[in-house]
């Protein structure tokens, strides 16, 4: 015969050497990437643990930028206060950045070839001392008061919260809530439950009664646990604040 007849078996071999030869290429190379990736990590794991007195700014090239994700530092104070959040250094967050986050961050820095500094969140309170879930969003400074957004985690607040948290916002919002609050209160009470007659005196007795008792109850929550109004607090670093 003018042609050798073909062993399927050789030809296995011969495909599995030559898999074997790419594979250790290829192996080495995915070895280079992680090595690199870690190095990358552990890096920006750095500057997210570091926090600065002076404000940090990024250099971004702008062309690159996407607008929908630039806000200026008053935008995210009036969303803070309105929802009772909190906007820190990276350096007070007690729960856990995604992985999410880093791979962001470093392509973030690819394209517009820079280190990024100066990370802040924005979150509830209780994110900055607990594990939680609660809608974290983290920025980089860019300067003049302008943060850009690399990523938001986790669930969404709950749709009442800014409803819930409106009396927080000023002396004058908590008085009209524990008017209202006293008023409807006063009303639950059953008409004679203290005379066999009511009267228009002897509501307004149970309401100044349940209006001292409410106004004790909050002062108390308010003086004794350290809370203080929502504008004081937004950018506040201090537990008791």
């Amino acid at each position: 015969m003018l042609f050798k007849k073909t062993n399927l078996l050789d030809k296995l071999h011969l495909e599995k050497d030559r898999h074997l030869r790419n594979g250790d290429n290829v192996l080495e190379e995915v070895k280079n990437i992680f090595a690199e990736l870690d190095k990358n990590y552990s890096r920006i794991d750095k500057n997210l643990a570091e926090s600065s007195e002076k404000p940090r700014v990024n250099i971004f090239n702008f062309d690159k930028l996407d607008t929908e994700r630039i806000f200026h530092i008053d935008q995210i104070k009036k969303v803070c206060i309105d929802y009772r959040l909190r906007f820190l250094d990276t350096k007070y967050f007690k729960s856990e950045i995604p992985v999410e986050a880093f791979s962001k961050i470093g392509k973030l820095e690819k394209e517009h070839n820079t280190e990024l500094k100066g990370f802040k969140i924005i979150a509830p309170s209780k994110l900055f001392k607990l594990e939680d879930k609660d809608d974290p969003i983290l920025f980089a400074p860019m300067g003049n008061g302008y943060y850009y957004l690399i990523h938001k985690w986790g669930k969404d607040l709950h749709p009442l919260r800014k409803l819930m948290m409106w009396p927080f916002k000023n002396v004058g919002n908590l008085i009209f809530v524990i008017v209202l609050l006293s008023y409807l209160t006063t009303l639950l009470i059953p008409n004679g439950l203290f005379s066999k007659s009511s009267s228009i005196a002897q509501f307004g007795i149970l309401f100044f009664f349940i209006f001292k008792s409410i106004v004790a109850v909050t002062i108390f929550y308010g003086f004794a646990l350290g809370k203080n109004f929502s504008p004081a607090i937004w950018n506040s670093k201090y537990y008791n604040a």
